[in-house]
């Protein structure tokens, strides 16, 4: 357990370093984020380019710019219209919200419990949002929401979840990092156990495959309309509000005696944040299915390059995480065409030794 619990989170942060100033910081954060943010359209344009049908950047830019600003005649086929605006602009758009959703999630769960391991997976919260997805795919449950089934038994679950990991953790009315963990640990691997268990008792094998391949990742079902909507609120109704919380974050990932001392309320904090993420990994869930190690692998990465502050860290979080996974989801589409590669399967492959690594580093540094 010694290795597990990590030390709070500012020592895991190694750039840049902690005697650059207050507007130094500041720049070096916005530098990053104006940079990053190019990449991100870059990152797009060439996404949307890629694909059985190559198109052109400019062409692309072309396209993206009159049905967006109304610049410009229509000198391409319908054929490539239809390809960018309705087939992969949908799809790229989707990829930057939940990359940048899962990103914000994980660094805001590692502040929580002050554990560099942490991301939504590790705390029951992408599980309680699988098993409610899964539920209403196979057996229709939260039909009454009509078209917004999906999302709203999603959230259900990462809420229910949430929850019941709060009510395991708590003891003496207190809830502390390790219980917080050890009960995320638990809670995750009843509910992956749940899910599996809908998915053996459901009597449609068509219904369990789709459910099997939407539990690995994927943005296949990406479109124009009310999912694509409310992935892009909730997530950047999330990034502005863990920004705006940055200062608390902060507190709480140093110790719940430096967040007392600061006039916060650790345990009430924990449970507000825990609200947040539950809606947020709820909506994403139930638009991309689950996709591992993002919001484990980016909040480290945001961390070595603009510092442990929060509200610079959580931006730029948000962007590389849209980054990675448009990029994943675009070797995911091409590299086996016309076969699709599920989502959770790259991040797997490109989270799984990121972790390895990081482990050994935690064990040496604790020798």
């Amino acid at each position: 357990m010694t290795t597990t619990q990590a030390s709070p989170a500012p020592t895991d942060h190694e750039a840049p370093p902690d005697d650059l100033g207050i507007g130094a910081r500041r720049r070096h954060a916005m530098l990053w984020a104006l940079g990053l943010l190019a990449l991100l359209v870059a990152s797009v344009i060439a996404s949307i380019g890629a694909g059985a049908v190559a198109i052109p950047p400019g062409e692309t830019a072309r396209i993206a710019a009159f049905h967006v600003l109304g610049l410009g005649d229509q000198t391409w086929t319908p054929a490539r219209d239809a390809i960018v605006w309705n087939v992969r602009m949908p799809r790229a758009l989707l990829a930057v919200g939940v990359g940048a959703g899962l990103s914000v999630c994980g660094m805001a769960l590692q502040a929580m419990v002050r554990n560099v391991l942490a991301d939504p997976y590790l705390l029951g919260v992408n599980s309680g949002a699988s098993s409610g997805a899964a539920a209403a795919i196979l057996f229709g449950a939260g039909a009454g929401a009509g078209a917004h089934a999906l999302p709203v038994s999603a959230f259900i679950g990462a809420l229910a979840a949430s929850l019941l990991v709060l009510l395991v953790a708590r003891s003496g009315g207190r809830v502390t990092s390790l219980r917080l963990l050890l009960a995320g640990v638990a809670v995750g691997y009843a509910l992956y156990a749940v899910t599996s268990f809908l998915i053996f008792a459901s009597d449609s094998a068509e219904g369990s495959r789709s459910v099997l391949f939407w539990l690995l990742g994927s943005l296949s079902l990406a479109a124009w309309g009310g999912p694509l909507v409310i992935v892009a609120a909730v997530v950047a109704a999330t990034v502005l509000g863990l920004t705006w919380l940055g200062r608390r974050l902060d507190a709480l990932a140093i110790g719940d005696e430096t967040a007392q001392t600061l006039g916060l309320h650790p345990d009430r904090f924990r449970v507000q944040l825990l609200l947040i993420v539950a809606l947020c990994i709820g909506v994403v869930v139930s638009a991309s299915g689950s996709i591992g190690f993002v919001g484990l692998v980016v909040p480290h990465l945001a961390r070595r390059v603009v510092g442990s502050a929060h509200r610079h860290a959580v931006p730029v979080a948000a962007l590389m995480g849209g980054i990675f996974l448009l990029w994943a989801d675009l070797v995911a589409r091409t590299v086996l065409a016309p076969q699709e590669i599920p989502l959770g399967i790259l991040t797997s492959l490109v989270g799984a030794p990121f972790l390895l690594l990081l482990i050994r580093r935690m064990h040496v540094s604790s020798t």
